[in-house]
């Protein structure tokens, strides 16, 4: 699967370069020519899940025109380390900006998604200078895969939940050097990237979040107060709970079960995450109204080629019976209240916050609304993305004059 040159002990950083052997993508193209398929009720389209005609011919394409080479070659333009965190395997981008002063920046997916939704953000935030934007907003990248999940996959162990991913990240950037640095995430990267900010708060200046669960107050004075706008927010959350959460059901209780068909099957697996990619992005029609085609299809290759349908689930079961941390590193709720925080808000996620209530216990910096973009807006909307990243740590990069003068640069 990778070509990787070992140095030093086991908390070296390690070059990787991804390359998947012939047999596995022959093996693949055999599946997708036999694929068994199931009946479907005509004319229903996506109301009990992906229809069968669109499954068709998204598989259809995959088999005869997707070229994996060509996007294993665009994701080995970018640097890629290995490193052994906490018993995990660990794979990560870190591209450095050529500006001196880039701040340091974390990057964190969630589920189902991977690295590949920061492949077109990577060049506007690394180098600004370079697509004719100001260089004082550049940033050094790391982007790591979520321990579990694709080439960081799979763990071999109970107990990768959002706090033992946070300390990672935070052992992460130790390792590069990063004496303070930001963090932005979406999806199980805005709670992992919360928690980081618990954790280290010394050095985390910031965090970005495209992502933000505010649940309805219990208190129902403080509901009075809501508006109309806000508490229609909160009743679209409580749908979508509702209509579109048994996948998180089945992968918090029975993600073995769940994993036999996905590994088993490419169409399994493609259908698995699809179905998000239409729900949960700005698409009117099919997903590729907001994720190119392409883009769609590397993200799952990121899952079938590694087969971590299994330990990808698994944060969803770790999350749902979780091992408690050591005592001794368990922050004090006040510290991550502190941190300055941006949220940028997607018209189309199907979870939008209310500001109000978020306010009760984050340090909101920065807030802002669009119009359009859904849950993958660093993939859906590249440009506000940057844009709005980029406004947010712009307030705070004055505190991180000497973020990077130590950092290294083996990785």
């Amino acid at each position: 699967m990778s070509e990787a040159g070992r140095v030093g002990g086991t908390d070296a950083l390690r070059p990787y370069r991804l390359r998947v052997p012939q047999a596995d993508l022959d093996d693949l193209r055999a599946r997708l020519a036999a694929v068994r398929w199931p009946d479907e009720i005509p004319g229903i389209g996506w109301a009990q899940g992906v229809p069968l005609g669109y499954l068709r011919e998204l598989t259809e394409y995959w088999r005869d025109r997707y070229d994996w080479r060509a996007h294993e070659a665009l994701l080995n333009s970018f640097p890629q380390f290995t490193t052994t965190i906490d018993g995990a395997d660990i794979h990560l981008l870190h591209i450095r900006s050529p500006e001196p002063t880039a701040l340091p920046l974390l990057l964190t997916h969630g589920w189902p998604g991977s690295i590949v939704e920061f492949i077109d953000v990577i060049a506007p935030l690394s180098d600004p200078r370079g697509q004719g934007d100001d260089p004082a907003d550049a940033f050094h990248l790391v982007i790591p895969s979520l321990p579990g999940y694709g080439l960081s996959g799979p763990t071999r162990e109970r107990g990768w939940g959002i706090s033992r991913i946070a300390r990672a990240w935070s052992e992460l950037m130790s390792r590069l050097g990063y004496r303070r640095y930001g963090a932005q995430g979406g999806d199980w990267g805005h709670a992992i990237t919360r928690e980081l900010a618990a954790i280290d708060a010394e050095r985390v200046i910031g965090i970005h979040l495209n992502t933000l669960l505010t649940p309805p107050p219990d208190d129902p004075a403080e509901a009075a107060l809501l508006t109309a706008e806000e508490r229609a927010r909160l009743d679209h959350l409580s749908e979508v709970e509702a209509d579109m959460s048994a996948y998180a059901r089945i992968q918090g209780t029975r993600p073995q079960t769940l994993a036999y068909a996905l590994t088993d099957s490419p169409v399994g697996q493609l259908a698995w995450i699809v179905e998000k990619f239409k729900e949960w992005t700005d698409s009117e029609r099919v997903p590729e109204d907001a994720v190119p085609r392409d883009r769609l299809l590397t993200n799952v290759m990121l899952y079938w080629l590694t087969r971590t349908a299994a330990s990808s689930a698994r944060l969803y079961w770790d999350t749902f019976h979780p091992v408690p941390p050591p005592a001794s590193i368990v922050p004090p709720p006040e510290r991550a209240a502190a941190i300055p925080t941006g949220v940028a808000v997607f018209a189309r996620d199907h979870a939008r916050p209310v500001r109000r209530l978020a306010e009760r216990d984050i340090n909101i910096a920065h807030w802002a609304e669009y119009d359009r973009g859904g849950h993958f807006a660093a993939m859906e909307e590249p440009d506000l993305f940057v844009r709005d990243v980029r406004t947010f740590f712009r307030l705070l990069r004055a505190d991180v004059e000497s973020a990077v003068s130590h950092c290294r640069t083996d990785g």
